[in-house]
């Protein structure tokens, strides 16, 4: 009997110190049940979570290998644990608050290389690539500086098609690759996430073949502004930066990013793009990577391409990419869109010290503070694509990157 009354008293004791773990935001309708499935329809809500973390894993997806190297880019834990608060619609919350009320799947907050947090969400783990969307034009913009650096472009002002064969005497041939790195060609291209807009017969063309992604590229003329003159976000533009790239270099995109990024970086992991039926890398949207190697694109970026010794990508190329200083006046934060300014594929905040962002839809993630080596990665499975649709999770991951700035000693005055 006595025994009885210690464990049950045990027991008591046990629940109020380590009370029940919480639910995991909308996480049945993101297929907990089903144990988070891939299957094919991977846009589904309740393949979300699976198919995003492990694309080359869902039937139908064409992918290929993005080798790493022999060595590792270490990421130390910071020695000290770190407390991240941050503030939104004036009430104040914790980073593992955070977590609870939005739907993330990966968060990695990174200070001088060093770990500050790590955290994996429904069912995911270290070993998973993540599902870039948009991200990936950033990734794409890197390679176009490599190869810049190399020579295979002569210059940014050079016309797409003067390396991208299949699209010479099309419109989006004979725009500047300047203007194509800042969406800015001026042919009228719609981006709504309605399943109606060009984007998604882009998709289209790309998952299936039918049209031939080149042939539906060739098809927009129309101009709504002259060349180089307005950002308007277009995905077509990178995957024409895409095909200058392989065009340029007659290398794939993943062959590139292995040699010119993931081997020198230090990548822990393989990474992959997705291929449309054509065998050409979805430039706009689908390059896939760990947590962590997502982290080492930051922080090389967070050192203007530099790695020890080694310079892997151009300097002068990324400032020009991610200062909104370095903007014409037209891309510069609140004038490019409301908030963010708009430099080579990287989205820039309104800050006065240089902070920058890849950015994709559902709440993909990496934004860069160079000066303070600050970096945060997120992947998520918003509900919405985009903030036009549901403003909600965009602000609160603003509010939480300020608050993260303001936890670990960056710099927050606005621009």
């Amino acid at each position: 009997m006595t025994h009885s009354l210690t464990l049950g008293w045990a027991l008591v004791l046990a629940l109020a110190v380590c009370p029940a773990a919480h639910a995991e935001p909308d996480e049945e309708a993101l297929g907990k049940s089903l144990g988070y499935p891939n299957g094919p329809r991977w846009t589904a809500m309740e393949n979300r979570v699976g198919a995003w973390s492990a694309l080359d894993r869902v039937q139908g997806v064409l992918t290929e290998t993005v080798a790493r190297g022999n060595s590792v880019l270490p990421l130390p834990q910071a020695s000290v644990p770190a407390v991240i608060k941050y503030r939104y619609r004036n009430l104040g919350y914790t980073l593992d608050e955070y977590l609870e009320r939005r739907r993330i799947t990966g968060l990695l907050i990174l200070k001088n290389g060093e770990i500050v947090a790590e955290r994996y969400r429904y069912g995911r783990t270290e070993d998973a690539r993540f599902l870039s969307f948009s991200m990936a034009k950033s990734v794409t913009s890197m390679l176009v500086g490599a190869a810049l650096q190399r020579g295979l472009i002569a210059s940014l002002d050079d016309p797409a098609g003067q390396y991208a064969k299949d699209l010479q005497g099309s419109a989006y041939g004979q725009t500047p690759i300047r203007h194509l790195l800042r969406m800015s060609s001026g042919l009228t291209f719609t981006e709504r996430y309605d399943g109606q807009d060009d984007v998604s017969k882009l998709s289209r063309s790309f998952a299936t073949g039918s049209p031939t992604v080149a042939s539906v590229l060739r098809s927009f003329s129309d101009l709504h502004s002259p060349s180089g003159q307005k950002f308007v976000y277009a995905s077509a533009e990178t995957e024409v930066l895409g095909r200058v790239l392989t065009g340029a270099t007659g290398r794939s995109m993943a062959e590139l990013t292995s040699d010119w990024l993931w081997k020198p970086m230090g990548a822990e992991r393989d990474a992959f793009w997705c291929h449309g039926r054509d065998r050409q890398a979805g430039a706009y949207f689908c390059f896939n990577a760990s947590l962590r190697d997502w982290g080492r694109l930051g922080v090389l970026m967070a050192k203007d391409g530099k790695l020890g010794e080694q310079q892997i990508l151009p300097a002068d190329y990324l400032r020009e990419a991610t200062d909104a200083a370095l903007q014409p006046p037209a891309f510069a934060p609140y004038k490019a869109t409301p908030y963010f300014g708009y430099g080579y594929q990287f989205w820039l905040h309104p800050l006065k010290e240089r902070s920058f962002g890849f950015q994709g839809v559902y709440g993909q993630t990496v934004f860069v503070q160079p000066a303070t080596g600050i970096v945060m990665v997120q992947t998520a499975v918003y509900a919405q694509a985009s903030g036009h649709q549901d403003p909600e999770p965009y602000a609160e991951r603003a509010a939480f990157w300020l608050g993260v700035l303001q936890s670990l000693g960056g710099r927050t005055e606005r621009y």
